[in-house]
């Protein structure tokens, strides 16, 4: 039912993201997803809306977009120095896990009040800069009720997150276990985290590596609690 091998940009069309493209990537979603949300009611999801996935129900309507959450930035201009200082045998097996579904996740995509996404917010704020971790961070403290960098795209969608009632439920139901403490209180950051004004990506080769490989192991385990969840 799901292969958790297969790499989503395999039947993308060229030079397209998996992330609209992809139709193993939205079957796959659709899968795993459309189950029971900790307050017992039925998530349904429906492909009815191109490249999207889409729930109504009396909890309401949401469109969902899926989102990479691992990245190599080997493309990124201002790191570039670092990364290409790793072997590309390493970055390439890097991205070829990256590409695998336990790298991906969905976020409600409707603009509101025309403002940007919360995949956009996430990608375009350089506190940041696509990071799962810290985006995961950010919404453990909008469960808190405390602020982050995120904080105004995350209340635009509050609806959606209120679905999971709070931080754990959230986390259980999208299997992200393996990133957040046993109690749940804290995040298991990728690279050492001391607030939201340090550098969100790697200033140097040992963080990268550092980054590298606590992703690789994340996304691994990932994997394994996906395929356990289908069995």
């Amino acid at each position: 039912m799901i292969d958790i091998t297969f790499d989503m940009f395999s039947d993308t069309p060229e030079g397209k993201d998996p992330d609209t493209w992809s139709p193993t990537l939205r079957k796959y979603h659709q899968i795993l997803w459309n189950k029971r949300l900790p307050n017992g009611t039925m998530f349904s999801l429906d492909l009815e809306t191109r490249q999207l996935l889409h729930h109504r129900s009396q909890l309401g309507e949401f469109y969902l977009s899926s989102d990479c959450i691992g990245h190599t930035y080997s493309r990124t201009k201002s790191i570039s120095d670092i990364v290409n200082q790793i072997p590309l045998s390493e970055i390439d097996s890097f991205y070829k896990l990256c590409s695998t579904i336990g790298s991906y996740i969905i976020y409600p995509c409707k603009r509101i009040d025309n403002k940007m996404t919360f995949n956009g917010a996430r990608g375009t704020n350089r506190k940041i800069k696509d990071r799962f971790d810290l985006t995961l961070e950010c919404i453990r403290l909008f469960y808190q009720n405390e602020k982050s960098p995120l904080s105004e795209t995350i209340e635009r969608y509050k609806s959606y997150f209120k679905l999971f009632d709070n931080f754990q439920g959230y986390v259980d139901f999208f299997l992200l276990q393996d990133l957040v403490s046993s109690d749940y209180s804290s995040i298991k950051y990728l690279i050492p985290f001391k607030d939201f004004d340090s550098p969100a990506l790697p200033c140097n080769v040992e963080e990268y590596i550092t980054y590298k490989d606590n992703t690789t192991k994340f996304i691994s385990q990932r994997n394994e609690r996906i395929l356990k969840s289908i069995q």
